[in-house]
């Protein structure tokens, strides 16, 4: 009892720290791409703080993966390095005792991990995706303020009014300069009017004004004098795209009457539920791999630990994208992996037994093995 309890706090302080850090690194990383796109227009500077948090909450179940299984790692590495497990195999226990303990530990947070991998990750996408086309969707007239140049969605127009009453609708000084085909049009006006349109749509008028149109050094450079200008500043409200594969919820993905998304579907389902069973199988994987001899005192565990999640999630991705492809059925794929690391943890757990017999002798029934 003693041991177990101390097995798991020791195991929550550590997954809390390797926790922390993984998420400090994945924010620092999404603040630089993040502001690197608003610095190029691609999203909205304001909304950079809130994209940052919903790309943050749809990797939490990845970073809570890799944090078991680190921490998992890390905990028994430092009791082989401190000889801790020898007063635990001195007790009468062995490597079989630690699973229960440490699998108690690691099942709420597998089912936090399938939580958020089923519910989260694709709200959490589909918000920011929401979020980005909201803004490169954004009509020309959310762009205007008074006393500030303000440019369109798609970087063609350039507006500027100084004075707005927007309970009249009233605008004054207005400037706006179109960039279309290699031609520059710039009109001015003193006064002007929003004309609402029918379905949504919405003009600038302006009155008596000038019009300034190509390049002052071509033969076709013209100047316009008008009395009425109208330039269109929002158009009809665009649908809402749809949703993504990485983007639909479970009963989307399972309801989706599109023949050509049923394949991708299942892909995207097929990764969601295999997050939560790859926590699994790593965590059973770490207990056999944490073995340290004390007097070499090394970490070659780490480097094995590394290798094999990143061939057990690029083997996830590779059967995401077969069954994507429709190369391989979602019943066929959903179990190899998996089973693999089930019969992989199960092999060394044996090995870790009985370590004096040979490595074939170790994987059979203890009855068998001693003849």
């Amino acid at each position: 009892m003693i041991f177990n309890q101390a097995l798991r706090r020791e195991l929550s302080f550590t997954t809390g720290g390797v926790f922390l850090v993984l998420v400090t690194i994945m924010v620092t990383t999404l603040v630089i791409r993040i502001l690197g796109y608003a610095a190029n227009g691609a999203v909205n500077p304001e909304d950079a703080l809130v994209l940052i948090a919903l790309a943050t909450l749809g990797y939490l179940a990845v970073l809570l993966t890799v944090s078991l299984f680190v921490a998992t790692l890390i905990v028994l590495v430092r009791w082989y390095k401190d000889s801790e497990m020898i007063v635990w195999f001195a007790s009468g226990l062995s490597v079989t005792n630690l699973i229960r303990p440490i699998m108690q530990f690691a099942t709420p947070l597998i089912i936090v991990i399938a939580l958020l991998a089923l519910f989260v990750w694709p709200w959490a996408n589909r918000e920011s995706t929401l979020i980005s086309q909201r803004f490169q969707q954004r009509d020309d007239v959310s762009m205007v303020s008074a006393g500030q140049f303000k440019e369109s969605a798609k970087a063609e127009r350039v507006f500027f009014i100084e004075e707005l009453d927007v309970d009249k609708s009233e605008v004054k000084n207005i400037f706006v300069a179109d960039s279309k085909n290699g031609r520059l049009s710039i009109a001015v006006s003193q006064t002007g009017y929003i004309q609402n349109s029918a379905g949504g749509e919405k003009s600038i008028v302006m009155h008596n004004g000038r019009r300034y149109e190509g390049q002052p050094t071509q033969p076709d450079f013209r100047i316009l004098e008008f009395n009425e200008y109208s330039t269109k500043i929002r158009s009809k409200d665009s649908l809402a795209p749809a949703p993504r594969d990485r983007e639909k919820t479970v009963t989307e993905l399972l309801n989706d009457p599109n023949p050509a998304s049923i394949n991708p579907n299942r892909a995207e389902l097929l990764w969601r539920i295999g997050l939560p069973l790859m926590a699994l199988g790593l965590v059973l994987i770490a207990i056999p791999l944490a073995y340290v001899n004390p007097r070499l005192g090394n970490y070659t565990a780490m480097f094995y630990a590394v290798l094999i999640y990143l061939i057990y999630s690029n083997l996830l991705n590779l059967t995401q994208n077969f069954v994507s492809q429709g190369k391989v059925s979602v019943f066929v794929a959903i179990w190899p992996i998996h089973l693999l690391a089930l019969l992989i943890a199960t092999a060394l757990i044996r090995n870790r037994i009985n370590p004096s017999l040979k490595w074939w002798r170790r994987q059979l029934p203890a009855s068998m093995a001693t003849k």
